[in-house]
């Protein structure tokens, strides 16, 4: 009794979808690799799961590369270049250079260390020494900065203060003038009129 034919579509059970997928995954690999050998031909092949991981196969006489190549050259489509290459490089460059950052970070935080050498552990604690000496020579030029901005700012103060004193003592020294002024016309305005003094009159006895 033969299997029955099933219909193409997307299988909705998670389960089923997951066995199907290592099955025929496992198929198309292996058919891959029989191709290869049987009728020498150069076969690159590479899955991607929903999860993203990779599966891929390449025949063992050849590389990716070289398939691309042969591809560009059969097609006309440039599917990889010399740029995308370089750029792809570069790529990876920077992933491992933050990956290695990423690892120096965790042992400059203690972690991860019980894998390191002894030189390993030297040399980090010589990077922490460091860089605790560099943290505090900035604070103190910080501290010392500060202690600058406090004097100017207390000299400035002083200065104000005596600016302010000096006009104050003008100003009281005016109070005083004008209120021994007014104090004067007072006494003068509330004497009796035969008191006050009177203007000479040079001419008064030569009338008389």
């Amino acid at each position: 009794m033969g299997r029955g034919k099933i219909e193409i579509k997307r299988i909705e059970n998670s389960s089923n979808r997951q066995v199907t997928y290592s099955k025929r995954k496992n198929g198309i690999l292996k058919k891959a690799k029989e191709i290869t050998v049987l009728c020498d031909a150069k076969v690159s092949l590479i899955i991607f799961a929903a999860s993203g991981k990779m599966h891929d196969y390449i025949s063992p006489s050849t590389t990716l590369i070289d398939i691309l190549e042969r591809y560009h050259k059969t097609s006309g489509k440039r599917l990889w270049d010399a740029k995308h290459e370089n750029l792809s490089n570069e790529i990876e460059r920077l992933k491992k250079e933050n990956d290695g950052m990423q690892v120096e970070l965790r042992h400059l935080k203690g972690e991860d260390i019980n894998s390191l050498h002894y030189k390993e552990l030297m040399s980090l604690e010589d990077a922490l020494e460091n860089g605790l000496l560099t943290i505090r020579e900035k604070q103190m030029e910080v501290y010392r900065m500060i202690r600058r901005n406090d004097k100017i700012l207390e000299e400035e103060n002083r200065e104000l203060n005596f600016i302010l004193q000096q006009r104050m003592a003008v100003e009281g020294a005016r109070e005083v003038e004008n209120g021994f002024n007014q104090s004067g016309r007072d006494f003068n305005s509330q004497m009796p009129f035969s008191y006050r003094v009177q203007p000479m009159q040079p001419n008064l006895h030569e009338r008389i």
